[in-house]
């Protein structure tokens, strides 16, 4: 079963700019997506277009799964950089808005919400944190933070863009065994510049670059990249290929993503 159906969606910014084209991506429950591509192709975009955060052209249909009421069971980590780290809110207070779409704004949160949301802070090693505002934690234990806020709903899918920016290597493996945990009962689509970690983790590619590629399996060539116009340069590295991501025909430099 679907949990997310995309059916010739197309995005187009203010400027003109044509980030994605006729895209069509389904998305089954209990699928582990890794989501790579060029700077500047689309792969944020992609993940706003399923979130109904940028206007698209086309459909985008969520299961009734992904519904509890009137609540979107839909869990986001966004990427570090769009996140107002000046906003007056405490690390717990992050993690408990994540239950702004059952609670809403003006309700307040249960001693089980918060012990919720105090339990997942633990589990992420940043429980110490809690009451601190979050101009005054570190990238790291604010990734940590966006994580626990992503999942605290018990979402039917988790959408991460670039996950493991700003954290340590350890921190990184404990990301990844705790993404493995949790596709036990929810979709991931995880956003990434890094193939050569993803492969690891994720189930199956796709490669944005405008259009979408899917790969139906974690292990990509060189040659197939190429042929569905996403190349790159693989060079293997011990157990771990390091890959580059090179522009694809008709790339412009262009900020959006």
């Amino acid at each position: 079963m679907n949990a997310v159906t995309l059916r010739d969606v197309s995005v187009v910014y203010d400027d003109g700019y044509q980030a994605l084209r006729h895209v069509d991506l389904e998305i089954a429950d209990r699928d582990f997506i890794g989501v790579i591509g060029p700077n500047g192709g689309g792969k944020t975009t992609l993940v706003k277009a399923i979130l109904g955060m940028v206007p698209y052209t086309g459909e985008v249909c969520l299961a009734d799964s992904l519904y509890r009421g009137r609540e979107r069971l839909i869990g986001y980590m966004p990427q570090f950089t769009e996140f107002d780290r000046q906003f007056p809110i405490s690390v717990l207070e992050v993690v408990l808005s994540g239950l702004q779409g059952r609670k809403g704004f003006m309700n307040r949160y249960s001693k089980a919400d918060r012990a919720k949301a105090m339990q997942l802070l633990a589990e992420a090693g940043i429980e110490a944190v809690a009451g601190r505002p979050i101009g005054e934690i570190s990238g790291g234990q604010m990734q940590r933070a966006l994580l626990c806020r992503a999942v605290i709903a018990d979402p039917g899918l988790l959408i991460l863009d670039e996950p493991a920016n700003f954290v340590d290597n350890k921190f990184e493996n404990e990301l990844y065994r705790t993404l493995r945990m949790l596709n036990e009962r929810m979709a991931i689509v995880m956003v990434s510049h890094d193939i050569g970690t993803i492969t690891s983790v994720v189930k199956e590619i796709v490669c944005v670059n405008r259009t979408v590629h899917r790969h139906r399996s974690n292990i990509i060539t060189e040659e197939q990249l190429l042929n569905y116009g996403c190349p790159i340069q693989l060079i293997s590295h011990g157990h771990v290929p390091h890959t580059v991501l090179e522009h694809h025909s008709g790339d412009c430099c262009c900020d959006h993503e």
